[in-house]
């Protein structure tokens, strides 16, 4: 059975998760809730229809692996998130997913199997829209998770993140404890397919990118900043606490810094995606008194990302003083920056050269579960699929065509490793 003979597959895995998952808008696969769970009894029933061998590990992660795999041999593992932002699109994170298990079956029912073992990982909960963290999935079974994330409250229904993992099935006490739940021994490679969540590959017309390297972040998911309340007739500017106003004047002078560093070179990019006046009690009459915003930073450079929250953390203190405001922070969460290894690139990018795709080298803005796998020491590489309207929206709208020259690049680079 060759590749590309499984398009037809390949797409109605897709069909039918996001009907499954179909909130009206896009997709919602929310962490550790209905529309991942969802998702994760469809692949368990997909698995047993194609004679896959499937279990849930400690953190109720699936792995999935031909029968009679050899479970004490290192092998390559594959792998990607089942979950989503809300109303976001169907393909990022699960054409990882997908690729990993047409791969196996492709094996299956060619009668060959590549000469290290390979097996395929759906991680939960990868998405931070949630609970607020990222990587709690993969970061569960490398120890990343401290009893704190575990009380990190879900945005909808309020339930921490452990009672979330435990309804599942996760091992929340050896999570909260750190224990490691993976074996590296047993990995000699982690390889990741994705969509690519910007626009570059579109733009120049590249079907496939091989990444570099993933930024890391650091962020807060709420920051207050107090001021006074007042009349927005009766109290002149020279008297005025207004919070509004001096959470603008911090996000312009972050900007210019932002500015500044990019005329330097420095790989750095920043986002306030939340910012909020009380609904209870604002109004157009009214000087804000309360604000609460969020922050984050991404870079591939652990150095820019500290010196930048400093940085941060500096001008608050100036406006604080400036503007008779005080701002205050919720916890700093963080992740690390990952490189990708250099031979695994190298066999990713003469796989395109062996098919005659064409492809570039195109680093990853976005976070993503290879990082977990590359920090931890383990060989790991990553292969971007091109995709229109980006990502983290209904819209993502990759080609059928282009996922399966993935498909064949992953499986070939795979017989390689």
């Amino acid at each position: 059975m060759k590749i590309v003979d499984l398009i037809g597959l390949a797409q109605k895995l897709f069909d039918d998760i996001r009907e499954l998952s179909s909130d009206g808008v896009g997709v919602t696969r929310d962490s550790y809730g209905n529309g991942e769970s969802a998702a994760a009894d469809y692949l368990r029933l997909f698995a047993e229809k194609e004679g896959l061998n499937y279990e849930v590990d400690r953190a109720a992660n699936l792995i999935f692996s031909l029968p009679d795999d050899d479970a004490q041999l290192p092998a390559v593992w594959v792998g990607s998130h089942m979950d989503s932002v809300p109303q976001g699109g169907n393909f990022d994170g699960l054409a990882g997913i997908i690729a990993g298990l047409l791969c196996l079956v492709a094996q299956k029912q060619g009668g060959q199997r590549s000469g290290t073992p390979l097996r395929v990982i759906a991680f939960r909960g990868e998405e931070s829209a949630w609970f607020g963290k990222a990587y709690m999935g993969s970061g569960a079974i490398f120890g990343k998770l401290s009893p704190e994330d575990l009380e990190l409250k879900h945005r909808t229904s309020g339930k921490s993140l452990a009672n979330c993992m435990k309804e599942v099935g996760a091992d929340t006490a050896a999570i909260a404890s750190r224990e490691p739940l993976f074996d590296k021994a047993k990995a000699k490679a982690y390889l990741e397919l994705h969509i690519e969540q910007g626009p570059i590959m579109v733009a120049r017309k590249i079907p496939l990118g091989v990444v570099p390297g993933i930024r890391g972040n650091v962020r807060h998911n709420r920051i207050t900043c107090v001021g006074e309340a007042g009349h927005s007739g009766a109290v002149p500017r020279w008297l005025r606490h207004d919070a509004m106003f001096a959470v603008a004047d911090l996000i312009t002078r972050l900007d210019e810094h932002w500015r500044v560093l990019l005329e330097r070179g420095v790989d750095l990019v920043v986002t306030t995606g939340i910012v909020g006046t009380d609904p209870s009690e604002h109004s157009i009459s009214r000087i804000p008194g309360t604000v609460y915003f969020s922050f984050e930073a991404r870079s591939k450079s652990h150095d820019t990302l500290e010196g930048y929250y400093q940085l941060m953390r500096t001008e608050c203190a100036s406006i604080s003083r400036e503007r008779g405001v005080n701002f205050e922070f919720d916890r700093r969460l963080e992740s690390s920056p990952a490189t990708m290894d250099k031979e695994i690139c190298d066999k990713l990018a003469q796989s395109c050269n062996r098919m005659g795709i064409p492809y570039e080298t195109v680093p990853s803005g976005a976070g993503h579960d290879a990082s977990l796998f590359a920090n931890a020491g383990i060989p790991s590489g990553m292969l971007f699929i091109r995709n229109e309207n980006g990502s983290h929206n209904p819209n993502e709208a990759m080609e059928i065509e282009d996922f399966m020259l993935g498909v064949r690049v992953l499986a070939d680079t795979i017989g390689h490793l």
